[in-house]
């Protein structure tokens, strides 16, 4: 991945994100809550936006997911 959001962070730390990210993408939020510092680390990074209250992943998210 030539542009890794997650270079800052730990590998621990970045699979965990990524993980988030797979988790908004499939509407698991209900089985698996988001937490608001892992919700606003992926808004930052321009991965998630906020539709009605619910995470909703950017172009940019889905294209980390299909790297």
């Amino acid at each position: 991945m030539a542009n890794n959001p997650f270079a800052e962070f730990s590998l621990e730390r970045a699979i965990g994100l990524r993980w988030i990210l797979r988790d908004i993408q499939a509407g698991r939020l209900k089985l698996s809550p988001v937490s608001d510092e892992d919700l606003d680390i992926l808004t930052e990074l321009g991965l998630v936006e906020l539709h009605d209250g619910e995470p909703e992943l950017t172009e940019a998210g889905a294209a980390v997911l299909n790297d």
